[in-house]
This record gives C-alpha cells, structure tokens and sequence, in this order.
C-alpha cells in the first residue's frame, strides 16, 4: 500500500477523534460554559448536521481544484475549527468552532476515497479505502479514550488543541506523500450530480443510511443500557467503548479484503449478521460478558460494511465519483441520527433501554433487503445486456438466407 494512505488515515484518525470524544466531555464542557447538558450536546448535533450538508457543499466546491489540493484545504478547515472551539470564549463560539471543523469531515473521507482508489490496482482498491479508513476506527479505540481522559485531567480545551495539532501533522502528510493528482478532465458538477440519477448510487447510499443507522440505534444508548441493564459501573463504560472500536478496526480490515473478492456477497453477510447480533443484544446485554463480546461484534459488522458499501458507489458513479462518495459519508451521520431519534422514541415510549437494539436490527435487515433488491438490479441489467449484445437485426437474418 502506499505512503500517501498513510496521510489519509493520520487525518481520518484526527476527523474521527474529534467527533466522537466530545461525548466523553459534555459535562466539562457544560461547566466551562455554564450551560445544561442538552444544551453542550447540541456540540454533537451540530456536528453531525455539519457533515450532512458539508459533504456536498465542499466536494462541490472542490471541483474547481486538483483532489491534493482539496484535501489540503479541507485539513486545513479541519485545523481551524479544532482551534476556534479551544479557544472559544462563549459556548456559541465553541459551536460554531465544531460546525465549521465538521464541514471538512465528508468532503475529506469522500475525496480521501477516491484518491485512495486510484492509488491502487483495481482488485485493491476496497483495502486502499479501508487503510484509510482505519484511522477512523483507530480514533475510537486510541484517539477518544485518551482524548476523553486528558480533557478531564486538564481541561476540554487541551484536548482540541492536542486534535488541531493532529491536523497538522495529517495537513503534512498529504501535501508530502500524496502525489499530485489534476483535475479530472471534462468533470464539471453537472457531471458528479449525474450519478444521481443511477438508482444503484441511491439504493447503496440508502443502504448505509439503515446498515450503520443500526449500529448507532444501540451504541448511542449503550451507556444507561450497560449501567442500568448489565449492572456495570460508570467508569467501565469506556473501555466497552473500546471494545467496540477494536471490533471496528477488525471489521473494516475485514470488510475491505472481501469487498475486492465479493463485494454483495460481503454485504449480504455483513448486514445479515448485524441484524441477527442486534436482536440478541436485547438478551445478551443483562451479562456483562455476554453483553462485551456483543458490543465488540456490533462494532466489527457494522464496519465490515464500510469499505463495501463505499466502494459500491464509487463503481456504480463510475466518471464522476467524488461528490457521490462524499454524500455517502454524509449518510454515515444522517444514520445515526436517524437511528438515535428512533431509539430515544421506544426507550421515552417505556419500552425499556434494550428496546432501541429491535430498532437497530430493523434497520439492518431493512438494509439487507435493498442489498438483496440491488443485486437483483444487477442481475437483470446483465440479462438485458447480453440479449442486446447477441442480437441479430431481422434484415440481417434474412441476408443469410441464399
């Protein structure tokens, strides 16, 4: 693999660091700012908002300039977003800090996709995106504890420092191993809003709405899940926390070596699995170890789709793949939340703090469906190629005849 996905993955560590750990910190930042809870939580919210409508607008944005170029742009939002929040005087400054730093987060891993793929041979390209997503998954088992515990040792501020810093670090690393690569010739946005019209990119996009939207229907909700259902204690909820990221490490390495052998049957296994483990999660979750071995599987099918479902867009927005693979990573967000809405509905509904788990196995065999329907698609769309292809014109037929 080479050094440039190195790059990718150091600024995908950092992107992935700085979403998930300010979860850890809501009530410092709550404190420092003197607000509520639900209120710093809206530093979450934003964010993911942030993401679904940056993702677009930014890769939009990049079609005027090379992809290296973008990405260096992209980490260096990144960077200045981490700095507002750190330094922010007034909790709306901080907001806004985290809307601006998520505007970089789908136009990176979108754009990041797509360098990443071209990078490789063809039969390589699902593992090059899952190098690079493997600092995503890294963030959670390394970036988010450690960030989570020095931001409550020394204050939340040094924690986004510590993220801008790695921005940096990440902004280095492209402009010194990503090689130059221009703009695609003739790509206009009309071009990328095309692949729109390709019911395959929708249905692969809807996909990863219901596949990871069932992944977050329970992890959102894990820790009153565990504390008040499996009997753990408050402070044990990070490391099945890390649990979970170390199934998602494993599962995206996973997800991206079959993916370049099978991608749909990759996928058919993957959501299957996650909807079957979801279920049982509704049982396992009153034992401890039974309820970590759970999370952990939760975290390696869920990501086991990534790479798949990421590179089923970029084949099937094949010419113009850069503003469909960022909008994919926005639906990555917009699942989860989706998925969190919907399970604080059944837990507010007095169905218990398990019930969101029925919620995300629903989705995940909502998932599984399309994944069916597509490749049914596929299937037909082959049949009436070859019938095209051997087809004689009737006057030609009758040429033959002496």
């Amino acid at each position: 693999m080479p050094l440039a996905l190195l790059a990718l993955a150091i600024g995908a560590f950092g992107i992935g660091t700085t979403e998930f750990v300010i979860m850890g910190l809501l009530p410092e930042v709550a404190q420092d700012f003197g607000v509520s809870i639900p209120t710093a939580g809206y530093s979450v919210t934003g964010y993911a908002l942030g993401v679904v409508l940056g993702a677009p607008l930014m890769t939009a944005l990049g079609t005027k300039v090379s992809r290296k170029r973008m990405l260096m742009l992209l980490m260096g939002l990144f960077i200045a977003g981490n700095l507002l929040s750190a330094l922010a005087p007034v909790f709306g400054v901080m907001l806004t800090g985290r809307v601006v730093a998520s505007l970089a987060h789908g136009a990176f891993f979108g754009i990041g996709s797509v360098v990443a793929a071209d990078l490789v041979a063809p039969d390589k390209k699902a593992g090059a995106i899952a190098m690079m997503f493997t600092g995503l998954t890294v963030a959670n088992v390394v970036g988010v504890p450690l960030g989570t515990f020095v931001g409550q040792a020394a204050g939340w501020r040094v924690t986004f420092g510590i993220v801008a810093a790695l921005g940096v670090v990440g902004l280095l690393g492209v402009a010194r191993l990503v090689p130059e690569m221009p703009k695609p010739e003739g790509v206009r946005l009309r071009h990328e809003l095309a692949a729109f019209k390709n019911v395959q990119v929708l249905l692969a996009m809807a996909m990863t709405v219901l596949g990871f939207g069932g992944v977050f229907a329970a992890i959102t909700y894990i820790a009153p899940m565990m504390i008040h259902v499996a009997g753990f204690a408050d402070g044990s909820v990070t490391w099945l926390l890390v649990l979970f990221g170390l199934g998602m490490v494993g599962g995206n390495l996973i997800g991206g070596k079959y993916a370049d052998r099978a991608l749909m049957p990759m996928l058919y296994v993957s959501l299957g699995a996650l909807a079957v483990v979801l279920a049982l999660f509704t049982l396992t979750a009153h034992d401890k170890i039974l309820a970590a071995v759970t999370i952990a599987l939760i975290g390696a099918l869920g990501f086991a789709t990534v790479p798949p479902l990421q590179k089923r867009v970029l084949d099937q927005a094949h010419g113009a793949p850069t503003l469909a693979s960022a909008v994919n990573i926005g639906a990555f967000n917009l699942g989860n939340a989706l998925s969190a809405w919907l399970g604080g509905l059944v837990i507010a509904a007095g169905l218990g703090y398990t019930s969101p788990n029925w919620v995300g196995a629903a989705l995940a065999a909502a998932a599984l469906v399309l994944a069916f329907l597509s490749a049914a698609l596929d299937r037909r769309a082959a049949r009436t190629g070859a019938v095209v292809a051997g087809s004689v014109p009737a006057d030609q037929h009758g040429a033959l005849i002496p």
